[in-house]
């Protein structure tokens, strides 16, 4: 009876607050993304995809219903090289392109994993990676450049640099590079784009942006009780976004794999304002490496299921402050690095000069890969612009509207 009893309150109790979570709230964070992960048979496999759309616009659904501002819904399915069947990449390219047109018509980013097997090279990688980018609009890539299993992957970082420069031709402004990225240890079900790769059952992940919430934080701690404060804020605004997470997983039998809790940044919601209220300085300067720490401390290990990345995220063209910061000379490009030692996701949408040498790319392509070993289970990535007809210091702007004008950083190498 005690048993009934207690079952019964808590269906009347979780009854009320879904339709208390149903009015709008206040929230200091977003909904990323939703992503979806799926493993099609085979290059002509649209079926899976349109199945995935329809998940993922109920689970939409279900978080804007609750309360949610939702952002993005994405779509990612094994690496490429897993269902390619015998095609070459020339012949693969007008069935992406049919997963692509479905993107498009349904306002889904779609990304699909490693397009080379580990530490492959292939001369014509390139090339074709240029064509990818010019002939489709949401189709997304990467390259492994490190594993636990293989160590460093130095015939897959010449060709991901050799990416890197093809794809930068291609539009304005380097901009081809956004849907690309070396990534360095990665595991399967991160939420986050451009390196995300899926493996087993349909599942789905979460991603957040809530450097809001951070900077909201920080703003009534100091250096000794942030920590404490962050987690037990995080955790509390968190969790009613696993449990209807936990709930979605029920109702439409897809498996979750968790949430990311990587802080993705927006040019609304600065990350680089979050450290900086933290620690009253100017992101770059004395202290910062220190802040990325906590950070990174407490969101590796809140009381959630967690997935992906996990860590923090320092995009300098996606973020206002790091933007402004870097044109102010405050960090380099190796300082960036040094941050991602103790916290982030590696290097991410840095601008540069649009000569820079294909050996350079590939001598930082090895720095993050060679940290990415150094601790265990440490996801990082590198995406790269290379500016076309733009030197350093000289200062770059978008059509991508999620990215903010920056000057071309220096980078010693």
């Amino acid at each position: 009876m005690h048993k009934i009893t207690i079952s019964l309150v808590a269906t009347l109790f979780f009854g009320i607050s879904l339709r208390l979570s149903a009015q709008p709230a206040n929230h200091l964070f977003k909904i990323r993304t939703i992503t979806a992960g799926i493993t099609v048979n085979d290059l002509s496999d649209t079926t899976s995809v349109v199945k995935a759309v329809e998940f993922l616009k109920q689970a939409r659904t279900d978080y804007t219903k609750a309360g949610y501002d939702v952002q993005t819904i994405r779509i990612s399915t094994q690496n490429l090289y897993e269902y390619l069947g015998g095609k070459t990449l020339d012949e693969a390219l007008p069935f992406l392109k049919k997963f692509d047109e479905i993107a498009q018509r349904d306002d889904v980013s779609f990304a699909i994993g490693a397009v080379l097997p580990p530490n492959e090279y292939n001369a014509a990688v390139a090339s074709w990676a240029a064509k990818l980018i010019g002939q489709t609009e949401l189709i997304n890539f990467s390259l492994p450049v490190s594993s636990t299993a293989l160590g460093i992957h130095r015939n897959a970082i010449k060709a991901a640099a050799e990416i890197v420069v093809a794809v930068a031709k291609v539009g304005k402004g380097g901009e081809g590079n956004f849907r690309f990225t070396a990534s360095a240890n990665c595991p399967a079900g991160i939420p986050f784009f451009p390196a995300a790769f899926h493996s087993g059952v349909n599942s789905f992940a979460v991603g957040l942006e809530y450097p809001n919430l951070l900077t909201d934080v920080f703003s009534k701690s100091t250096m000794v009780n942030a920590r404490q404060n962050l987690k037990a804020e995080l955790e509390k605004q968190f969790l009613p976004v696993q449990a209807l997470a936990t709930r979605i997983s029920s109702t439409y039998s897809w498996q979750y794999d968790g949430i990311d809790t990587s802080p993705a940044p927006g040019l609304d919601a600065s990350i680089g304002t979050a450290i900086e209220t933290l620690t009253k300085q100017p992101f770059g300067g004395p202290s910062t490496l220190s802040a990325c720490s906590l950070i990174t401390d407490v969101i590796k290990n809140l009381d959630l299921k967690t997935c992906g990345y996990s860590g923090l995220m320092l995009p300098v063209i996606e973020d206002k402050v790091l933007a402004q910061r870097a044109n102010e000379g405050r960090y380099t490009v190796q300082e960036l690095l040094l941050f991602s030692s103790v916290s982030g996701t590696g290097l991410d949408v840095i601008p540069l000069a649009g000569a820079t040498s294909q050996a350079t790319v590939e001598r930082i392509f090895t720095d993050v890969a060679s940290l990415s070993l150094k601790y265990t289970n440490k996801a990082l990535s590198a995406r790269l612009f290379l500016i076309p007809g733009k030197k350093v210091g000289d200062k770059v702007t978008f059509d991508n509207p999620y990215l903010t004008p920056a000057k071309v950083m220096r980078v010693e190498y």
